[in-house]
């Protein structure tokens, strides 16, 4: 009797200490990991999302980048991370639905494996060329790589990061298979751009953004409906005659499966008032980055997100015959 009275405490503490932390969390800093290396789209905004969750949690959110397999490795470390709020994801079209059908020995399913936080932000996707490629538009570009592509080369951020796919993707379409050269993240990728020891990338706004207005590197088209205030002069798609080349990226914020849904709903909490505070929302707005409305912030509306994404990529890369094993 005494054992099972003592058994039943020590129970009854363990609860009464775990709700205790779940009240008061967070007690220290929170790890971010960034599956990515520094500089690219999807560091770009864990950072400018981290700076003003910091202030709302009231503890340091620390950015950790955690590269290699196209973001894949990264990802596992935050799924096997302990499910305490106290390390989270920021991840991304390429890490959270595309990996399944990259990847045939996945460590992880994004559908299971995670918590979902919030979509924090979608990207439209861009082709940039370098600066002395020969091209003025991207009618011209297509001509080029269509009678160079033996010869020519993209930089991703790994195999089955966004950049990857929306090359992939382009590629499908023109029906050529230009060399890929994977970089450990976007930012490195678009380094060698800008460095010329790349002809081209497929890539989000918050990482190309800059360098286009600074007329670093040629914004050659978007892949969206409609042109983007922060580069007008870059045409859409459909203006270029490419109508069906349409890809948006995002990025989300995740939590290891079995975190308190107490810690979730207050990290839910902290980046809703990320995407509300004038500074970080401006930031993004003005790196293209499209903001979800109300009804898209909630975890929800991100387990909806990841489901579908899995359901239009997995055929496509399929039928690509594209593997990264």
């Amino acid at each position: 009797m005494k054992r099972t009275l003592f058994t039943v405490a020590a129970a009854l503490g363990f609860v009464a200490t775990a709700a205790q932390a779940q009240g008061t969390y967070p007690t220290r800093p929170i790890t971010l990991v960034v599956p990515f290396a520094a500089g690219g789209p999807t560091d770009v905004i864990s950072r400018i999302m981290g700076d003003s969750m910091s202030r709302t949690l009231g503890q340091q959110v620390v950015i950790e980048n955690v590269t290699g397999a196209g973001g894949t490795v990264g990802v596992t470390r935050v799924m096997k991370a302990a499910p305490d709020g106290y390390t989270i994801l920021m991840g991304n079209l390429g890490t959270q639905a595309a990996s399944v059908g990259l990847y045939p020995n996945l460590a992880y399913d994004p559908r299971t494996d995670f918590e979902p936080i919030m979509n924090a932000a979608a990207t439209p996707m861009l082709v940039v060329a370098k600066k002395d490629l020969p091209v003025k538009d991207f009618k011209e570009f297509v001509t080029y790589v269509k009678a160079n592509a033996a010869k020519m080369n993209y930089g991703t951020g790994g195999v089955g990061a966004t950049s990857h796919l929306t090359c992939l993707f382009l590629d499908t379409l023109l029906g050529v298979k230009p060399q890929h050269v994977p970089f450990r993240g976007s930012g490195p990728a678009l380094t060698a751009l800008l460095g010329g020891q790349i002809d081209y990338v497929c890539d989000q706004t918050v990482g190309v953004v800059p360098s286009i207005q600074a007329k670093e590197a040629k914004g050659l088209v978007v892949a969206v409906k409609n042109r983007l205030p922060v580069v007008p002069d870059v045409p859409t798609s459909e203006e270029q005659g490419l109508p069906e080349f349409q890809a948006t990226g995002w990025n989300a914020l995740f939590a290891p499966k079995g975190t308190p849904k107490e810690i979730v709903e207050k990290l839910n909490s902290a980046a809703r008032a990320a995407l509300k505070d004038e500074t970080s929302r401006k930031r993004l707005l003005d790196l293209g980055a499209e903001l979800p409305d109300e009804a898209g912030q909630t975890p929800e509306a991100l387990a909806k997100l990841v489901s579908s994404e899995i359901d239009k990529w997995v055929p496509i890369i399929k039928k690509a015959g594209v593997t990264a094993q």
